[in-house]
């Protein structure tokens, strides 16, 4: 079984060469190759959370500070989560530290 990633599981359409990437911009988490392979996914595809300014909600998301509520409720998250083994599910990306955002 092929582990999907955020942009195949959602549909979005900003991958590079997707449908909307021409009018809306490619999502960062399709192309940062720091994150390739981790959670088995291609660049960040399986642990976009952890990628600032993905486009998910129809808007520019921020930081993993600012995004973790809504990104953690996500049913990608989730999907994510529940495929990988509990010892080797990635939460952020190499040398990313977590901080609570600034109130």
């Amino acid at each position: 079984m092929s582990k999907l990633n955020c942009w195949e599981v959602k549909k979005c359409g900003r991958e590079p060469g997707g449908e909307k990437s021409h009018d809306l911009g490619v999502c960062p988490a399709s192309t940062d190759q720091t994150c390739n392979g981790l959670n088995e996914g291609n660049n960040a595809g399986r642990i976009c959370w952890a990628i600032a300014g993905t486009f998910c909600g129809g808007k520019v998301q921020g930081d993993f500070a600012q995004k973790s509520v809504s990104c953690m409720s996500c049913e990608f998250f989730k999907q994510v989560k529940g495929e990988e083994p509990s010892d080797s599910f990635t939460l952020l990306k190499p040398g990313q530290a977590y901080q609570a955002a600034a109130k």
